[in-house]
């Protein structure tokens, strides 16, 4: 694992009106079979592991990463039409629904639990 900092980090505007601002800190390298795990101030818990292949971009939506205090939600963007796998801390869903509303996004599914995740596995297979 290799992290280079950028010193001062990059600021750059992004959201709904280029209201938020953005710093990029740095590039983080990792090798096949590297993980890294991201941790919020209240403890909640997000790897990211490298595979030969590409990276597993979650720890499992129904089991780890909910017993690490998040909860994974596919969400659209009204105006460009794109969709995003988020993570949103538990506890902090107002946060999160304001956030949506100011940006213009919407909520598709969530991914977690087991139930949500097979509800979302019958829609995709076409079962009832």
């Amino acid at each position: 694992m290799r992290f280079d900092p950028k010193n001062p980090p990059r600021r750059f505007p992004v959201g709904a009106g280029g209201t938020i601002e953005m710093k990029d800190c740095g590039n983080l390298h990792l090798e096949p079979d590297e993980q890294v795990t991201f941790v919020t101030e209240t403890g909640a818990e997000y790897d990211l592991a490298r595979k030969d292949w590409g990276f597993y971009a979650t720890p499992s939506l129904n089991g780890r990463l909910s017993g690490f205090g998040l909860r994974g939600v596919l969400i659209q963007n009204r105006g460009t039409g794109r969709y995003f796998l988020l993570l949103v801390e538990r506890g902090r869903e107002d946060a999160f629904q304001t956030y949506l509303e100011a940006e213009n996004l919407r909520i598709v599914h969530w991914l977690d639990s087991d139930e949500a995740c097979q509800a979302l596995d019958r829609a995709v297979a076409g079962a009832p």
